[in-house]
């Protein structure tokens, strides 16, 4: 599952960005890092660990906080949804009714 972590770093000069960068880049499993303002920052990737991610960015930056964390879909899944066939439902017609036997003597019916 690919998820987007939005993160709120106090990053204050370019120094501190790259810093930020940095850690973000080396955490697991992460595929893209991306400013968002000034002290938000975009995390990409599959199965990131959001909480350790901002533990490491608090011992440099004292102030980190996770914003949002949300999944990302996949462009190509999205087209496959779009191209598969809706199930058909098909009605059927309910069992014909039963028909009574009716014979001339009280015998019973004995087609069965």
């Amino acid at each position: 599952m690919k998820q987007k972590i939005v993160i709120r770093v106090s990053m204050d000069c370019e120094k501190c960005r790259k810093k930020a960068f940095k850690i973000a880049v080396n955490a697991n499993e992460v595929s893209s890092v991306a400013l968002e303002g000034d002290d938000k920052m975009a995390v990409t990737g599959e199965r990131v660990d959001s909480v350790s991610l901002v533990r490491a960015l608090r011992k440099k930056f004292r102030h980190a906080m996770i914003e949002s964390v949300e999944e990302v879909k996949d462009k190509k899944e999205e087209k496959e949804k779009e191209n598969e066939m809706p199930l058909a439902w098909y009605s059927y017609a309910p069992y014909p009714p039963t028909v009574a036997c009716v014979h001339e003597y009280d015998g019973g019916c004995t087609v069965m």
